[in-house]
């Protein structure tokens, strides 16, 4: 039994990987987020391209989604909330982060997701990056304070100055 990686619990197989086979369709815009997110992570890069709306698309760069796919690390998915995106509704919302190494950083991607229903197909239809605020977790050092690592130098002339 392979976990699924969408964080559900679930065996691959009787979660996401049946979506990402074709042997059966997302029933509800969470899932189909769910299956997105396992298909980064497995770099099935068809099945991202499979299930957007192609309604409107600028266009999506395959070779840069699948590089960032293979590249990243892939730590794990947040459904933070859901609207509509049932089984009786054609459209959807999923708030999710999903978390990832790339290039040694540790990245927290997270989106409010657009979903339509299409001919029994639930498809993603475009996102929302929310912003992250970058928070200080203690007070900011000036050039002309003490340097904090006791020296009794100027933190400009002493650890500011490697900085």
């Amino acid at each position: 039994m392979e976990a699924c990686p969408c964080g559900s619990g679930r065996d691959y197989a009787a979660c996401c990987g049946q979506y990402i086979s074709g042997e059966a369709k997302a029933p509800n815009a969470e899932a189909l987020m769910r299956s997105r997110y396992t298909a980064y992570v497995k770099g099935a890069i068809d099945y991202i391209i499979a299930t957007c709306d192609r309604e409107g698309d600028e266009g999506i760069d395959v070779d840069a989604t699948r590089r960032w796919s293979e590249k990243s690390t892939w730590l794990g998915l947040a459904i933070h909330r859901t609207e509509k995106g049932g089984p009786a509704d054609s459209e959807g919302v999923v708030e999710f982060t999903a978390t990832y190494i790339l290039d040694g950083l540790r990245e927290e991607h997270r989106e409010i997701a657009s979903f339509v229903k299409k001919d029994g197909t639930w498809l993603y239809s475009e996102g929302e990056v929310v912003p992250r605020t970058v928070v200080r977790e203690g007070p900011k050092i000036g050039r002309n304070d003490p340097c904090p690592c006791g020296s009794g130098k100027k933190y400009k002339k002493c650890c500011g100055a490697r900085a």
